[in-house]
């Protein structure tokens, strides 16, 4: 009897690393991105377009949408900048959206750990910016959800819509 315990335990054993070991294989659908620069880190999961109408469908217009997948996107700010505007301290901030067809409302807000966007309602009153930004098409479909930083903007793209958020870092 205590030898059929032990091989029925050696064999939970070995099928729940086999499990793990899969697990850990697998890649996600929405991989973990990172953009960096000297002053600011975005870290975002990164779906892929795969055949699916984006904007109006899969992120609906007018409601907050996370900005990638999975765990909300994060922003972290080393230097004091100015993004749409909007002075923005040094710190870490989850970053949101409400996508419309002409414009998205940016947000930044001080509640980090958020998983997508299902409790931002409890956490708005720790917004710390809302800006509209306009939206852009573009003219070949981008597959997969991008971040871009350039000297002037925080750049979105994802699909055949681009938002260019302007950006300056106070030196």
């Amino acid at each position: 009897m205590k030898q059929i315990i032990a091989l029925l335990l050696l064999l939970a054993t070995c099928y729940t690393t086999h499990a793990q070991e899969q697990q850990q294989q697998t890649p996600l659908l929405s991989p973990r991105a990172y953009v960096k620069t000297k002053h600011i880190t975005i870290s975002y999961g990164q779906p892929s377009k795969r055949n699916r109408v984006i904007f109006g469908e899969l992120v609906p217009y007018g409601q907050v949408w996370r900005a990638g997948a999975n765990e909300a996107t994060e922003i972290k700010f080393r230097k004091p900048a100015t993004l749409a505007g909007v002075p923005v301290d040094t710190g870490t901030y989850t970053f949101f959206v409400i996508p419309a067809e002409k414009e998205w409302l940016i947000i930044l807000n001080k509640q980090l750990g958020q998983w997508g966007a299902y409790e931002y309602d409890k956490h708005k009153d720790k917004d710390v910016l809302k800006a509209a930004v306009p939206v852009q098409s573009l003219n070949k479909v981008q597959e997969k959800l991008l971040y871009q930083i350039n000297k002037k903007a925080l750049i979105i793209k994802w699909d055949k819509t681009s938002v260019s958020i302007p950006l300056t870092i106070n030196h």
